[in-house]
């Protein structure tokens, strides 16, 4: 059970048409990323959580997943809902508070991501609960007899909660299909990982549950989607859970509300942009001949014209009516 390294590198898995897919879903997040942060800047969002940084990490462990799979998000993954298919229309709706948004119909906190459909679980603003429940979606699962897997997503600073070791030992004792992913950007808002564990790995903590860890570059998208189909597949032979760590450095602040400069550098943080996943995958993709410049500005232009329109979309959108305040609150 000893924690295993993913190098960086490409997979064969995923043809050439679905890798630039997925680049194609980075870039999406990133500019809707982008233009969340000028919006609530400009005073017209109150509260935006980015993602900028996790992009790689985000697309490769939900792409690694299969339709059907349960999907519980943390507040940071604009990145894993897009790839489920959440529109630029319907990111830009939930940061605005519109009506149509399909979470809480403009009712709920931006970042708290659900979607009945694609099977993704509504979080809450208390960190790390989605783990125990994604235990409980997963043992739900088996009872039923279904190929499902759970997945649930956290920051590194949720692992030293409570819920964190109660949903490692439940679902180990079990074996269930759950797969733990741990996003680790080094920060818990502003508390540094050293700080919060004694461990260079997260994933060294999986030894105690007896269950795989997996420490993997999350600034690398072949290497997190490969280490998430791996995890699944061995979570749906009936092997039981794996830990994942997604390494990678969150390039904005924690928030909005946060300013990073009291507990970070600009230095530290002008070195991580060299590694920057959408750079990362943009180069790639050059260097294999699958993407011309060319062809790269026109979809990045394609990109931008999409996010502009979903941004006048969202703003013309009617707000929710008081009338429906308790709607889906109480019963009928």
């Amino acid at each position: 059970m000893a924690k295993t390294k993913t190098s960086a590198g490409t997979t064969s898995s995923l043809g050439p048409d679905d890798v630039l897919r997925m680049y194609r879903s980075m870039l999406l997040v990133r500019t809707i990323d982008e233009r969340m942060w000028v919006l609530n800047r400009a005073g017209k969002a109150p509260f935006v959580i980015p993602c900028r940084g996790h992009e790689a990490a985000q697309v490769g462990w939900a792409a690694g997943l299969r339709q059907g799979d349960f999907v519980l998000p943390y507040y940071r993954d604009l990145g894993v809902m897009v790839a489920l298919g959440y529109s630029a229309k319907q990111a830009f709706l939930s940061l605005l508070g519109k009506a149509e948004e399909l979470t809480s119909g403009g009712r709920q906190m931006p970042g708290h991501y659900g979607w009945r459909e694609r099977h993704v679980i509504t979080g809450s603003s208390p960190v790390t609960t989605q783990v125990l429940h994604a235990v409980g979606v997963a043992y739900a699962s088996r009872m039923r007899g279904e190929d499902t897997v759970a997945a649930c997503s956290l920051g590194e600073g949720s692992t030293s909660q409570g819920d964190f070791h109660e949903a490692l030992n439940w679902a180990s004792i079990y074996k269930l299909p759950v797969l733990f992913v741990v996003e680790n950007n080094g920060y818990a808002i502003s508390t540094t990982q050293s700080r919060e564990m004694a461990v260079q790995d997260v994933a060294e903590r999986a030894l105690a549950y007896g269950m795989p860890g997996v420490a993997v570059d999350g600034t690398d998208f072949f290497a997190c989607y490969e280490a998430t189909r791996q995890a699944a597949e061995r979570a749906r032979r009936g092997d039981g859970p794996t830990l994942l760590e997604f390494k990678m450095y969150r390039l904005l602040p924690h928030s909005s509300d946060d300013d990073d400069r009291t507990y970070r550098s600009r230095d530290e943080v002008e070195a991580w942009k060299d590694r920057d996943p959408i750079l990362r995958m943009q180069n790639h993709l050059l260097e294999a001949g699958s993407l011309t410049a060319e062809d790269n500005d026109a979809l990045r232009a394609e990109v931008q014209a999409e996010v502009d329109e979903a941004i006048a979309y969202a703003e013309a959108a009617p707000y929710p009516l008081v009338e429906d305040m308790f709607k889906h609150v109480y019963a009928d």
